[in-house]
């Protein structure tokens, strides 16, 4: 039996069809456990007996929490999300199954050592999605339009240039070709190539007018190889930057930082490299490489940096250099300022072109 006024804890651990759901008592005591459907309308009413005396409750950030988390905070339970990346598993236990994952959760909830994750805005959250969506559809053309330019390649010889490839039309690709498969091949391709392009300007407009109105948006542009593409991309995935305490932890979150483990100089292990945020690892990544072309203290700062290294470690490098800067942007009312990101070099005369 419990006491009328234990305050009680739960742990959830979930799956792509059920969800194991273990309940605590403040002194680590097993209360009631039960195995569910995926289905918000079972979970609840599971739960209602307890939720008087719910002080906390804890979920994995896995693919599938949007449904469970936002139905559960709009019902008034108090639920975090845990980070798996750095919950620490089990080891040395011979048997550990759904129903020990639960609890582990309500424990670590309990002793208020979970490590929690960010639960973004449900509001921007599907927008963010449309843009991660419109991210894999650029893969998909990326890849059609490199097999286009190979299949001509090797029946021709010839290289086909990319602008060309991406403005043809549909009917005009056959007449590269004077085989019907080639011919087919190519006018299909073309197709693709086309819609996919309407697909992806449809989702980016959708996107810009959300963008726009997160006040830092604008001035993410001042910072140089930063367009529209990656601006809204780093808005949207930011989300809320005062999460984010200093410009070192949002390069890190953004993977621009070196993952290894060192002992006496000597490295013993690489820590968790996917640990992080791809979609903005990509956005800086990109952005360095826009910059190194067209802003003239990224190029000189790449050549010095690339000259000591390689030309990955200086793209990655600058990179963080301006995840760095576009945090200060973000978390304070300011623009880009090359001479604050670059002070060794802002001290140095241009060369003359």
């Amino acid at each position: 039996m419990r006491r009328p006024k234990d305050k009680l804890i739960a742990g959830l651990d979930l799956h792509s069809n059920n969800v194991m759901i273990g309940v605590i008592n403040q002194d680590g005591k097993r209360v009631a456990h039960r195995k569910l459907e995926c289905d918000l309308k079972e979970v609840t009413e599971f739960l209602a007996p307890f939720k008087p005396q719910l002080q906390s409750m804890a979920v994995e950030s896995t693919f599938n929490w949007y449904w469970l988390v936002d139905g559960l905070r709009g019902q008034g339970y108090p639920i975090d999300l845990a980070n798996p990346a750095k919950i620490e598993q089990y080891s040395g236990i011979k048997h550990v199954d759904d129903k020990d994952d639960a609890f582990h959760l309500a424990d670590l909830q309990r002793l208020n050592i979970l490590p929690k994750a960010h639960v973004y805005d449900p509001g921007l959250r599907p927008v963010r999605d449309l843009l991660r969506r419109r991210v894999g559809l650029v893969h998909q053309r990326t890849a059609l339009l490199l097999s286009f330019k190979s299949l001509y390649a090797r029946t021709t010889g010839q290289r086909l240039d990319l602008a060309e490839a991406k403005k043809m039309e549909p009917k005009e690709a056959p007449k590269l070709y004077e085989h019907p498969a080639n011919q087919l091949i190519a006018q299909v391709q073309a197709e693709h190539i086309q819609a996919l392009d309407k697909s992806i300007s449809r989702l980016e407009k959708a996107v810009l007018g959300c963008a726009k109105e997160i006040p830092f948006y604008e001035r993410l542009l001042t910072i140089p190889g930063i367009g529209r593409i990656l601006g809204m991309t780093i808005t949207m995935e930011v989300g809320d930057v005062q999460r984010f305490k200093t410009d070192g932890d949002f390069a890190s979150y953004c993977r621009m930082v070196d993952a290894r483990r060192l002992s006496n100089g000597k490295c013993k292990a690489d820590n968790n490299q996917k640990c992080g945020n791809k979609y903005l690892s990509w956005a800086f990544v990109e952005a360095a490489n826009f910059a190194r072309r067209s802003d003239e203290h990224c190029r000189r700062w790449y050549d010095r940096k690339a000259a000591k290294t390689s030309k990955v470690l200086a793209t990655k490098a600058l990179g963080c250099k301006l995840a760095k800067a576009a945090w200060h942007v973000m978390a304070r009312p300011c623009s880009y300022d090359e001479k604050r990101v670059f002070p060794e070099l802002a001290a140095q005369p241009m060369k003359k072109s």
